[in-house]
């Protein structure tokens, strides 16, 4: 339920990830970061609001927590899903590339 709910926003981003503007780990941080800061209104939306933290440092970098074990077990999948959707779109973009595509 999670998991869909943030591959639906990682594929509306698929454009960003390919273009490389940005990563599926940062994603993971805006959408974590989304969630957090607007009333929950389903049940996604309460697990994360009561299982996930999201700390900011002063160079503005984002740490994900997870609040207990569940939620340490959440984020470890969140972030192991972020990874492998980024493989997934890379490995369906270089399927059409030849290796003189990268000789510039």
């Amino acid at each position: 339920m999670i998991l869909k709910e943030f591959s639906i926003y990682l594929q509306e981003r698929n454009r960003d990830i390919i273009s490389n503007r940005t990563s599926t780990t940062k994603l993971l941080c805006e959408w974590i970061k989304f969630v957090i800061n607007k009333n929950p209104k389903n049940h996604v939306d309460k697990i994360v609001h009561k299982e996930i933290m999201l700390a900011q440092n002063k160079s503005g970098d984002f740490f994900i927590v997870g609040k207990s074990e569940s939620g340490r077990v959440l984020v470890n999948a969140l972030y192991n899903f972020a990874l492998s959707y980024e493989q997934y779109i890379m490995s369906k973009w270089l399927i059409d590339k030849n290796p003189e595509d990268f000789n510039r």
